[in-house]
């Protein structure tokens, strides 16, 4: 399934980023356009550990809002590959401050589809720019038929699964966290 998506996202990519007319499945639950980001996230086995620190960091009611927000949306695998022990360090109360620095360093305010990355990047000559509600910077790149984010650290994260839309945005799953310096 996921290399369909791929395939749809790269073909979607090579058609200058025609809209998929249904939401994409993600973690196994299908994804309603009429709910908004947390209410589709909790469905999602591929991101506990996002609605966990989310939780956490006490952003809930934030993502619940009116909006529009995009967010690029970590999946457990991408919260795996940062050194052992982090995940639990910043879940705990002590380091709120901390995982709402991480977690708001991937939301954006607006709803940036796709078909939005793709033009602007095309636009600004390969890179388009993105500051957070964190106030960081974010840098979207096309490295051949695929969309990376890039953080203020030079980390990239690949958009897996792009324009899962939202009643208050959109979700742009990535395979990596982004850090913020």
């Amino acid at each position: 399934m996921k290399l369909l998506k791929a395939a749809m996202f790269s073909v979607a990519l090579a058609m200058s980023g025609t809209a998929y007319a249904a939401n994409p499945t993600v973690g196994g639950a299908p994804m309603y356009a009429s709910k908004n980001i947390v209410e589709n996230a909790v469905n999602s086995k591929d991101h506990t550990t996002l609605v966990a620190a989310v939780k956490a960091a006490g952003l809930v009611k934030t993502l619940e809002g009116p909006g529009p927000f995009t967010v690029f949306a970590p999946t457990n695998k991408a919260f795996a590959k940062l050194p052992k022990g982090t995940v639990d360090t910043l879940l705990k109360p002590e380091n709120k401050d901390k995982l709402v620095k991480i977690l708001t360093a991937h939301v954006v305010a607006g709803k940036v589809t796709a078909e939005d990355l793709i033009r602007d990047i095309k636009k600004n000559g390969g890179k388009y720019n993105m500051t957070t509600v964190s106030g960081d910077s974010l840098t979207a790149e096309l490295k051949g038929k695929h969309v990376y984010i890039i953080d203020e650290s030079g980390g990239a994260a690949e958009v897996t699964i792009p324009d899962v839309m939202q009643s208050n945005g959109v979700i742009h799953v990535v395979n990596a966290v982004l850090l913020p310096k």
